[in-house]
Formats: structure tokens, C-alpha cells, sequence
């Protein structure tokens, strides 16, 4: 690793010249003239996203790798009307489709992990080892994943060991900011045709790029560490086992909050006498089971999930020595999906000109969820009379979770042309919560919440899908989404517990591809809420959220995707995404009427394009390049509209030069260093602009080498 901030641009010259030197011999295979072939399980059901009523952006493996895509956010660029607003501690990274998203503890879009649910959201972000292909799908899914996502899914597929030969790579980018960063992976047959192993270790750390300016220090650097192992068993053609291992240690520094005002002023500078940190741990074992049998398939995801956190901070966000908190939270999940439907290649023949398929499953889940957050106050803050420190544990609590949900699909087909599709879930769930708010030492009675509640719910899906030619679908689909009520862990008293939400999303479209070497797509869409989950400040005590109920809203938009292929070698893509969310008249958030306000953290459109371009200048050499612009519109910090974010542009470029093995380039992302605050909330009475936030990430760059074999 190199101890810099600042890489000079001749390093990447040189490290591409020797690369170049050294690139294997043995011909380069030939660039295609095609867009290459995708496979999405958007539906459960491997299928070609353009035969599907539903929108989904698939990021590939060659996407992946040629963006040098780390993290889930950094992939979402790609999908439009899509927004992760993040904190610099990775355990915050919440997801939001055309408006659509909430609280960690109870996500509106869910992330899916090789199959199994992250019910909470901190642990969805994670560094990205050995993934194959990541799918953004907007619009609700209640209908076959149940609850929590009712804005969409995320799916995270990881690489299946090869049964075949052994392959791997190592790819280590460093950069400015004492960026260092390696990944290697490896897999391969142990027994041939039968038993595959794959392993995968990373390590990745950089600077803080937020000075505190009391002593000079970096606040907000990240460090992590992390693996996967997988083995997969193929005793014969129908059956196959996979077993999964994923962990990581993360330990990085404080957040990076700073009055808005005084970070539009400064960017990247923040005051505090207490400099903290964020830790998380993560491990989670899967394991998948499958059959394909001559008339019904079989499928099987067992889940288990243990991740925690700990964190430190200036509550207070400035030099004076006022208040800090400790926050320690724990999660362990279990899930279980049994998974049942219709061969691939035999649909039931229910005449000449009509054939069904279908499928069926069962899901079980717990969640045990604890938290102990200690507010630490210097004497004489909470009153002039408190001449000494006092701990507020607000909360410590404990809440568990038990459901279970039943789904079921069926698509007709009519003389191959036309699909109808009903499908329809019924979800079960039962909630406890034991919460508990004292001081130490004890100024105040305490207050306690012992209590528990059940939620219910059915979520239909319908929707036709007809192909007009045999390269272009249209489409449209009326499903209802839902999000089971629950309790916070802190909150206001009376606002412990909160209800469900539902919605109903209305969809249209066309997919179409040309030559297969051009595919276009289009969506308009609505939808209806009923009982929205906002995510609002505690007044009561600084720097905590809870979740309550606003009365409806609605969001209708646009969306557009292209990609093309015009020549062997250059591919060009973009994407225009177009939201208006509204609350309806009468909506409340945190007592203020918010009826007619933009919903928080929607950006009223997005857009992307990029140009990724290789050329073959020998037998053992490619050059390749890339350019890439994402855009995001204006968008409210708050849903009382007070503080707004306005639209900006980021920029991200790349090149370099790809042997038969080996591959090196230079690398910049925000290339124009954008200076934008992508995340901030309200903080009264500490913050001179009555918001806090923090600067989003500046220019980077540096290089990046690889190995694969």
C-alpha cells in the first residue's frame, strides 16, 4: 500500500507501459459485435428481463468488473429513479426506487443476498467479492417476496465455482487518499463434475476525506476486511447443494456531520473534541439446494444471518465538550425458503394454443434485534441544576420478529404470443418489543414498553405481457405492496409502535432489441399509498430517528434504458429515470402538515450515459477506455421541504491497457470534484442552519493492476 493522498499521473503511465511489456502471449479472444446475453431472476424464475412485466436493470459481470464496481451504490448509478442516500459509516445505506424507501429497521426496498432477505438494512452494504450480477427491480414484489418490498428488490448473486477448470484473479486498485485495496478470488473442481470449491479474501482502507479542523486529524476513513468460501455438489444432472460463507470486519471512523451551512462554506471540514468511530461485523452462511425434475422443480434457501455494530460520536458535531454517544446493536436472522414450480422446458399443455406454468413457496423468518444507546451529557447540559454527567439509555431494547408467508404464481401463455400472469402472497407476522429508557445516575423515573402485535396481509399481482414481434414485449402489471407495522426501538413516548403501509403500483411499458445489438426499454408508472412509513427525527434527542405513519402519497414517473453495441467493441448505455412524489393533502410527518411536499430524499429525475470502448492493437494486447456521467436531480432533505439538495452531476473516467492475464489502468471517479451534500437531516438547536450533513465523496483516482487466470 502507498502512503499518499495524492497519486501522480505518471504512476499510472508507467505501471500501463510495464504491464504492456508484460502482457501474456496467446491470442486476445475476439471483441463481440452483439450485446451479450442476460439472464435475470427477477421472478424467482431464471428468465430474459425482456420477456418479463416488470422493470429491472441487470449489472453484469463484465459491467462489474470493467466499472471496477465495489458496492452495491456504486452499480445502482445504472438503474434509473434509483438513490442510495449514505452515510460515510457503511452499516447506513438506505435504497429508495421512484421515491420508495424508509427506515433501515423497516426497509421499503430489500436487498436479497444469495437469496436470503436482509431484513435490516445495515447489513445490505457490503463490500462485493466474487458477485456475478447485482438487479435493481422497481415496483412492488410483495406478490412473490412478501413484505418489505413494496418499492422493489435488490438481488446479489455471487459466482458459482467452476466444476471444470480452476480460475481466479487478484485485482489490487490503490489511490489518492492512501486508497489501497486487494481482492482475490479463486475456484475450481475438488472432484470433476461433482464437487467445486471457490475462495475469496479482500482487504480495503482509505484516508478520511473530512479534516477536524481542532486537531488536524481525518474523521471519516474506512477499513475492512472480508472473505467468501462456497463449495457446490452436483451428485448427479437433477440435483445440486451450494454452501456459502460470508464475512466481514469493518472498522472505520466517524461520521462525517457538519452544520450544512458551514459544509457548503468548507467542504470536508467538521470541528469535534471527540474524534469516534463506526465497527461492524457481519457473517452469514447459506445454503441452496436444488432439483430439476421432468415436471416439477425444487428449490431450497436456508439463511442464517448474525451481524453488529458499534459506534461512537460527537452528538453535539462541534468542539465544545457537550454530549457523545455510544450505540451498540446486534441482529441474528433466520430464513428458510422451500420453493416449488414447473419444469423449465415442460409448461403443462392445457390445449393446442395455451400452456401454464407455475410456482409455489413457503418462507420462514425470525429476527432477534437488540440495542443499548447511551447518550452521554457533560454537567449542565440537560439543566443548570445537573452539575455532573449523566448517561441516558435511550433506548435499550430488544425486539423479535416470527412470520411466515405463502406465494404462489401462474402464467398462461396463448399461442406463444400472450402472458397472463396472477400471482398472489399471504404474509403472517408476530412482533415483540421490550424497550426501556433511563439516566444513570437516575434524575428521572424511568419509562418502559413491554408490548406485541401481529400483521397480516395478502398482495395480488397482475399483469400481460404481449409479444407484438418476436424481439419487442409490452407490458402492464397493477400490484399491491406491503410493509408490516412494528415498534421502534427509540422513539418520542407514545410513538413506539407504528402500522402497516400499503401501496398499489401501475405499470406500462415496451422492451424491445434490435439485431441484438440494441435494446430499449420504457416504463410509466404509478402509485398509491396508503398509511406511508416515514423516518423522522426524535425531537427529544439529537442524532435518532423513529418510524411513523403519514396519512398517503403518491409517485408517477418515467423511466428509460439503452444499450447499444454500434460496433465491435464500443458499447454505449444510458439511462433517464423521472419522479414526482407527493404527499397527499392531510399527510402528517412528525406532527407538521406535509400534504403537497416533495417526499425526502426523492430526486425528481436521474440520468446516466457512458461509453465503454476496447480496440485490439495486437495479438496479446487491448486497449480499453470508459466514460461515465450519472445525474441527480433536486431533491428535499426533509419531508417539511425546509432544506434541499440541488442537482448535480458526477463524472467517472477510466483506461488502461488488457493482456491475456494481466490488465492495468488509471482510474478517476467525480472527476470535475463535484462539491455536493448528499445526506443531511434536521438538528435544531445545535446547528446554526438547523441541518447537519456530509460532503459527498471529492475527486479520486489513482491505478488499478490485476491478474486473472
Amino acid at each position: 500500500m502507498l502512503p499518499f493522498r495524492r497519486l501522480p499521473a505518471r504512476a499510472g503511465c508507467i505501471l500501463l507501459a510495464i504491464l504492456a511489456a508484460s502482457a501474456g502471449a496467446g491470442a486476445q479472444p475476439p471483441l463481440r459485435v452483439t450485446l451479450p446475453t442476460v439472464t435475470v431472476t427477477a421472478q424467482k424464475e431464471p428468465e430474459d428481463p425482456q420477456n418479463l412485466p416488470v422493470s429491472v436493470t441487470a449489472v453484469t459481470l463484465e459491467t462489474l468488473a470493467g466499472a471496477d464496481v465495489r458496492s452495491v451504490s456504486d452499480a445502482a448509478v445504472l438503474a434509473p429513479n434509483t438513490f442510495f442516500n449514505e452515510f460515510t459509516a457503511r452499516k447506513l445505506s438506505n435504497a429508495r426506487f421512484r421515491g420508495v424507501g424508509a427506515s433501515p429497521a423497516n426497509p421499503g426496498v430489500t436487498t436479497y443476498i444469495d437469496g436470503v432477505p436482509q431484513l435490516n438494512a445495515n447489513s445490505s452494504s457490503i463490500e462485493l467479492l466474487g458477485v456475478d450480477q447485482i438487479e435493481f427491480v422497481r415496483g412492488p414484489q410483495s406478490a412473490l417476496f412478501g413484505r418489505n418490498v413494496l418499492g422493489g428488490v435488490i438481488n446479489i448473486a455471487s459466482a458459482r465455482p467452476s466444476l471444470t477448470a480452476w480460475t481466479g484473479s487478484i485485482v489490487a486498485p490503490v489511490g489518492n487518499f492512501n486508497t489501497g485495496d486487494l481482492r482475490a478470488t479463486a475456484s475450481g473442481p475438488v472432484i470433476t463434475d461433482k464437487l467445486a470449491a471457490g475462495i475469496g479474501v479482500g482487504f480495503s482502507r482509505r484516508d478520511g476525506f473530512t479534516t477536524n479542523d481542532v486537531t488536524g486529524h481525518d474523521l471519516d476513513s474506512r477499513s475492512a476486511v472480508f472473505a467468501k468460501g462456497q463449495l457446490l455438489w452436483r451428485p448427479d444432472a437433477r440435483w445440486e447443494a451450494r454452501a456459502m460463507f460470508t464475512a466481514e470486519r469493518a472498522r472505520d471512523g466517524d461520521y462525517a456531520l457538519n452544520d450544512l451551512a458551514s459544509l457548503r462554506a468548507r467542504p470536508f471540514h467538521a470541528s469535534r473534541n471527540v474524534e469516534g468511530f463506526t465497527h461492524r461485523d457481519i457473517v452469514a452462511p447459506t445454503v441452496q439446494v436444488t432439483r430439476s425434475g421432468t415436471r416439477v422443480d425444487f428449490s431450497a434457501v436456508t439463511g442464517f444471518l448474525k451481524w453488529k455494530t458499534e459506534d461512537l460520536t460527537d452528538l453535539d458535531y462541534t468542539a465544545l465538550p457537550l454530549a457523545t454517544r455510544n450505540n451498540a446493536e446486534e441482529d441474528f436472522q433466520f430464513t428458510e425458503e422451500v420453493r416449488f414450480a414447473s419444469a423449465k422446458a415442460a409448461p403443462i399443455t392445457l390445449s393446442e394454443h395455451v400452456t401454464m406454468k407455475w410456482q409455489a413457496g413457503v418462507v420462514l423468518f425470525t429476527q432477534n434485534y437488540t440495542q443499548d444507546a447511551v447518550n452521554n451529557y457533560s454537567p449542565f447540559v440537560l439543566s443548570q441544576f445537573l452539575a455532573f454527567p449523566v448517561s441516558q439509555h435511550s433506548p435499550e431494547s430488544a425486539l423479535d420478529d416470527r412470520g411466515a408467508g405463502v406465494y404462489g404464481q401462474a402464467t398462461w401463455t396463448f399461442s406463444r404470443s400472450l402472458d397472463v400472469i396472477v400471482g398472489a402472497r399471504g404474509d403472517r407476522e408476530h412482533k415483540k418489543a421490550d424497550l426501556r429508557t433511563f439516566y444513570s445516575p437516575v434524575i428521572a423515573p424511568p419509562t418502559g414498553v413491554n408490548a406485541e402485535r401481529s400483521f397480516g396481509d395478502v398482495s395480488p399481482q397482475f399483469a400481460l405481457a404481449y409479444r407484438v414481434a418476436p424481439a419487442a414485449t409490452a407490458y402492464a402489471s397493477a400490484s399491491r405492496g406491503f410493509r408490516a407495522g412494528g415498534f421502534n426501538s427509540a422513539s418520542p413516548l407514545g410513538a413506539e409502535a407504528f402500522g402497516e403501509e400499503h401501496n398499489w403500483n401501475y405499470e406500462g411499458g415496451v422492451k424491445t432489441s434490435f439485431r441484438d445489438r440494441l435494446s430499449l426499454t420504457a416504463a410509466a408508472f404509478r402509485i398509491d399509498w396508503r398509511d406511508l412509513q416515514v423516518n423522522v427525527p426524535n425531537p427529544l434527542v439529537p442524532a435518532q430517528f423513529f418510524i411513523a405513519n403519514a396519512a398517503g402519497a403518491t409517485s408517477q414517473g418515467l423511466e428509460l434504458e439503452a444499450t447499444a453495441r454500434p460496433a465491435r467493441g464500443l458499447d454505449v448505455f444510458g439511462g433517464l429515470g423521472y419522479t414526482h412524489a407527493r404527499f397527499q393533502a392531510g399527510s402528517t410527518s412528525n406532527g407538521v402538515n406535509v400534504g403537497g411536499n416533495t417526499l425526502a430524499n426523492a430526486p425528481n429525475h436521474t440520468a446516466d450515459f457512458g461509453v465503454q470502448y476496447a480496440r485490439t492493437v495486437s495479438a496479446a494486447a487491448t486497449l480499453t477506455a470508459r466514460a461515465d456521467v450519472v445525474r441527480y436531480g433536486e431533491y428535499q432533505y426533509d419531508d417539511a421541504n425546509t432544506a434541499a439538495q440541488s442537482a448535480y452531476s458526477l463524472a467517472n473516467l477510466r483506461g488502461g491497457i488488457r493482456g491475456r492475464r494481466v490488465f492495468g489502468e488509471a482510474w478517476m471517479r467525480n472527476a470535475f470534484d463535484t462539491r455536493y451534500v448528499p445526506i443531511a437531516f434536521a438538528y435544531p438547536g445545535l446547528a446554526p442552519s438547523g441541518f447537519v450533513g456530509e460532503s459527498g465523496a471529492p475527486r479520486t483516482f489513482g491505478v488499478r493492476a490485476g491478474v486473472t487466470f
